[in-house]
């Protein structure tokens, strides 16, 4: 995986694309994406360390890249993200000793300082 900036820009414009082409499913997921994530008996920060695990069980590096980004939003600490990937390497193995890196990678960088001003 490239650095995970990059992996959502170069998603981007095809997902524009294809939101245009197929509106309402787009906007039913946009709801239920809403939903899934606001906060309830679970934190909003708790729920977007779940989908990280998810995405690296996966193996989806858009989805780490995104899901990495609203947990350094949610203010995931690194604790907790380490944490975390250990529940993905448990539950996956093999698998999440290349993905959990990856997804570890892409929380730092949303972490560091130069990430945060923008």
């Amino acid at each position: 995986m490239t650095n995970a900036h990059d992996v959502i820009e170069e998603l981007r414009a095809p997902t524009r694309s294809l939101r245009k082409a197929a509106p309402e499913a787009w906007a039913g997921f946009a709801r239920l994406h809403d939903a899934a994530v606001a906060d309830g008996a679970l934190t909003a920060r708790v729920k977007e360390l779940m989908a990280l695990v998810v995405a690296v069980v996966k193996q989806c590096d858009g989805c780490i890249a995104y899901h990495a980004k609203a947990a350094a939003r949610q203010g995931a600490t690194r604790e907790e993200v380490a944490e975390s990937l250990s529940v993905a390497l448990l539950m996956d193995g093999g698998t999440a000793t290349i993905y959990g890196p990856r997804a570890w990678a892409a929380f730092e960088e949303f972490t560091a300082p130069e990430s945060n001003a923008g």
